[in-house]
């Protein structure tokens, strides 16, 4: 159980960092099932691999408490669930043209990349915006939109280190990103109920990219059984020598079950028992990789350029190319005709999923929607 509490002022209820106990189900069913409840605020979020048990446990919960049931979730946390045969898509479609009608991009011309590939911006370029708190607020509304939307990390990354002295140039761009999520507004993640536990991790980097610093950036995707579950674009603390030095710090970051590396040289600095005087300024990270490695927690593999995924996570690529990843990432849209509202659902679908909202009743919870 996940629970965030907000206080405001006092508080003379007791509260309980810890479930109570008494708040465990006795179950008298046999076999392998598995439950998980997210409470935020007064929403419940139950999710788990057997009917019989949810049913069980909200009969519970609900003597306790008082719920009312919502159904199997379609909306939770801004967040929008629409459920299809063989899965979840994750989107912010609500927030995203909530978005593009604040910025009057609702019926702007769309376009195939989040950043054009040409463009290549810097501290200087154009003239400083005479009110910054637009652009701040609009690269912040981006940011949030990547929790659905990984093709939007790099240029959020890109966009975020011009927020303390934006120029048009920068608004523009971001005003371009809009354009790019106009496009196709309903966009998110796909959630695959295949249950393969495959854990997949890919990082790569851009050398030295960055016009006013010559820093490098960082992309990292990590995906469980084929679904999208841990992405980021950072640019790097420190400047690289090299293209493999900035590869080798963004496989530093990047710990997982497998990983997939498009540079050679990294590959072979990891598996390499013999420090070189060139390695001396990594070394530190030469030893995290490697002690990884030598523990089995990391396979190293390398994967040509063309099938790096973590490409979208380093530079603007080319519309083609851009759509291209992000078809292999577990982002799709979903079907036309689930996109204007609520999703049906079939209630003997083997995904079960369930949004609850506390009351005001027995119990001491006190909290209401």
């Amino acid at each position: 159980m996940s629970i965030t509490l907000f206080f405001h002022g006092d508080l003379d209820e007791e509260v309980f960092m810890r479930p109570p106990s008494g708040m465990s189900l006795p179950s008298p069913h046999h076999g392998c099932f598995s439950m998980l409840i997210t409470v935020y605020v007064d929403n419940f979020l139950l999710t788990g691999n057997s009917p019989i048990e949810i049913l069980d446990l909200k009969k519970f919960l609900d003597s306790e408490f008082r719920i009312k049931d919502l159904g199997f979730a379609h909306y939770f946390l801004g967040m929008e669930l629409l459920r299809e045969s063989d899965g979840l898509i994750v989107s912010q479609r609500k927030f995203a043209i909530k978005l593009l009608l604040d910025f009057n991009c609702l019926h702007s011309r769309p376009v195939s990349a989040p950043l054009d590939s040409s463009l290549k911006l810097t501290s200087a370029s154009g003239v400083p915006l005479s009110d910054t708190s637009t652009y701040r607020h609009l690269v912040g509304k981006l940011n949030f939109l990547t929790h659905s939307c990984p093709d939007l990390s790099f240029v959020v990354q890109s966009l975020s280190q011009f927020m303390q002295s934006p120029t048009q140039d920068h608004f523009q761009a971001a005003l371009h990103t809009l354009r790019y999520v106009r496009a196709d507004s309903g966009l998110g993640i796909f959630l695959s109920k295949d249950p393969s536990f495959q854990l997949v991790a890919y990082c790569d980097s851009d050398w030295a990219s960055c016009v006013d610093t010559r820093r490098s950036v960082s992309g990292l995707f990590i995906s469980l059984g084929g679904c999208p579950i841990s992405w980021k674009s950072k640019k790097q603390a420190v400047v690289s020598l090299s293209s493999a030095e900035a590869e080798y710090r963004s496989m530093r970051c990047l710990v997982a079950e497998l990983m997939h590396c498009d540079n050679k040289a990294a590959i072979h600095i990891a598996k390499n028992s013999v420090f070189h005087e060139w390695t001396k300024h990594i070394e530190l990270d030469c030893h995290f990789v490697r002690q990884k490695l030598l523990d089995g927690l990391v396979s190293l593999s390398f994967v040509p350029s063309s099938g790096q995924l973590a490409d979208i996570f380093t530079k603007a690529l080319a519309g083609p190319l851009h759509r291209s990843i992000l078809c292999k990432l577990g982002v799709r849209a979903p079907p036309s005709n689930l996109r204007g509202g609520g999703v049906a659902s079939d209630e003997s679908e083997p995904i079960h999923i369930r949004e609850e909202v506390f009351g005001r009743g027995k119990g001491d919870l006190n909290l209401t929607k």
